[in-house]
């Protein structure tokens, strides 16, 4: 069995409007990978179905110049957030991600409890 190796989205962290920037963002393999910088490389990935909860936020600068922040919100050996900084098109990639992680949540086969662990379920029991 080979696996497809599609990118889904890749894009840049934008200054302005223009691309100029060290930190690229990808998604494909059910993964969003993220590099960071030029001399020191910071390589990230995370699985696309971890992600619980996405967020789009735009400031009054990032809507002139079309771009937003999506943070990520994980569910994983700890919990974390992710910044994908001044991308372009920001609406139409953060439903394109909310699409994309239920496909891959439902070819898993996951519901939400495999989000939780059993603590968090006996806490809200007790209530």
């Amino acid at each position: 069995m080979t696996m497809e190796h599609t990118t889904i989205w890749k894009d840049r962290k934008h200054f302005m409007w223009f691309p100029f920037s060290f930190t690229k963002y990808e998604v494909k393999n059910d993964r969003l990978y993220e590099q960071e910088g030029l001399f020191n490389t910071h390589y990230d990935e995370v699985l696309l179905y971890r992600i619980v909860d996405l967020c789009l936020t735009r400031s009054f600068a990032q809507k002139i110049f079309g771009t937003g922040t999506i943070i990520l919100y994980t569910k994983a050996d700890s919990d974390k957030e992710i910044y994908l900084k001044n991308i372009k098109n920001p609406i139409q990639v953060k439903e394109l991600l909310s699409k994309t992680i239920e496909e891959v949540r439902d070819n898993r086969k996951l519901v939400g409890k495999e989000f939780f662990n059993s603590n968090d379920i006996d806490d809200d029991m007790d209530m």
